[in-house]
């Protein structure tokens, strides 16, 4: 006789408890009180930026450019071309000396700028007098320089009179400076660094830690869980965004031309795109060695390429249709519109774009590929 068929068990998943509890923001509760009991991370979080502003806003704050260095090789003419140079107002400074060690202190950058005058040698110009040989280094700005104010000086010496009048007009004003090109490209830095190794790399270690199996079993979606690590993020970073524009105001003078509800917008559209694309990278990814090189590798190409210390500009144009899809350059590029040239979120549209297209699709694929183990 055949056994009687036992009836499949269907274990439905554990409901949701209602009565105020909601694992969303228990999950957010927690990654708070994790996150403050940390007081290295707190450093890294509010502190490290400050400290990244202070030392290249000192770095590269206001200053006189250095006086040009200018050797003038000894010769029969030498007295009055150092004599020139030295009371000319022009800021140079000119020293006398065998040639052999002139060339060489050009060679090893203690000078900027060699001039040679030798009658016997050189060829005699049409007005009759001797030329003069210029020795300098055309990669180095500070030598350029030194080139054209000598010559300048000299000429004038010579009896050169100038056909117009002309006035020089310094512009210092805020806006213009590097320290304000510097600042929306360190909070670009910021989010970036703290959507992916703040959330990718914590959803790794919660793997490793066998965390994420225990969350298998309590009464959460998947959505549940992964949404709370991005607006704890999302909430960590706005008072760093906040703490990077009110020092950088305080202590250079870095003013927002543009709306700061813009701004603020910028920031949470930037929080959202980098938390998740490191969603996308902890999906999988099971140790912290394979997490540390996928993040890096991520990371190394934006740092250097998305325009945070340097013009992006610099790079061929060929490749600057791949810069632009990048989700730091959009970030940088729309925080620099809206903070250094006023405009608004409807002009930077194109940005804009990228990183909701950057969030949306990274969370979505996130979603659909995250495994608890």
């Amino acid at each position: 006789m055949n056994a009687a068929r036992k009836p499949a068990v269907h274990v439905a998943p554990p409901a949701v408890q209602r009565g105020g509890y909601s694992p969303f923001w228990e999950l957010v509760r927690s990654r708070f009180l994790e996150f403050f009991r940390e007081p290295e991370v707190v450093f890294w979080v509010y502190g490290f930026p400050v400290l990244m502003v202070v030392s290249l806003g000192i770095a590269y704050r206001e200053r006189a450019v250095p006086e040009p260095r200018v050797e003038v090789i000894a010769g029969p003419a030498t007295a009055a071309d150092a004599v020139a140079l030295a009371q000319s107002g022009s800021g140079v400074t000119a020293a006398v000396s065998q040639r052999e060690v002139a060339l060489e202190r050009l060679r090893t950058g203690r000078a900027d700028l060699v001039i040679e005058r030798d009658e016997p040698v050189l060829e005699r110009n049409e007005a009759g007098g001797a030329a003069i040989r210029y020795h300098f280094d055309p990669s180095r700005p500070e030598s350029v320089l030194a080139r054209d104010r000598a010559r300048d000086v000299l000429e004038r010496a010579a009896g050169r009179r100038d056909l117009l009048a002309a006035e020089d007009v310094p512009q210092t004003a805020p806006g213009g400076r590097y320290i304000d090109f510097l600042i929306p490209g360190l909070m670009g830095l910021s989010l970036m660094g703290g959507g992916l190794w703040g959330v990718g790399f914590v959803a790794v270690e919660m793997r490793v830690r066998k965390l994420l199996k225990r969350f298998l079993a309590t009464p959460m979606r998947r959505w549940q869980f992964l949404l709370s690590i991005m607006v704890s993020r999302m909430l960590f970073m706005i008072p760093e965004m906040l703490l990077l524009v009110c020092f950088s105001r305080w202590a250079f003078g870095v003013r927002i031309f543009g709306s700061p509800w813009a701004v603020t917008t910028l920031v949470l559209l930037g929080s959202v795109c980098f938390a998740g694309i490191g969603l996308l990278v902890a999906s999988r990814t099971r140790t912290l060695e394979a997490v540390n090189g996928i993040l890096n590798l991520i990371m190394l190409p934006m740092w250097m390429a998305s325009g945070v210390f340097f013009p992006r500009e610099r790079y061929p144009e060929a490749v600057q249709p791949l810069l632009r899809v990048m989700p730091l350059t959009a970030l940088v590029d729309a925080l620099r519109g809206v903070m250094l040239e006023g405009a608004t979120l409807a002009a930077c549209w194109p940005e804009v774009a990228t990183l909701v297209v950057w969030g949306a699709v990274t969370f979505a694929v996130a979603l659909r590929i995250f495994r608890w183990v």
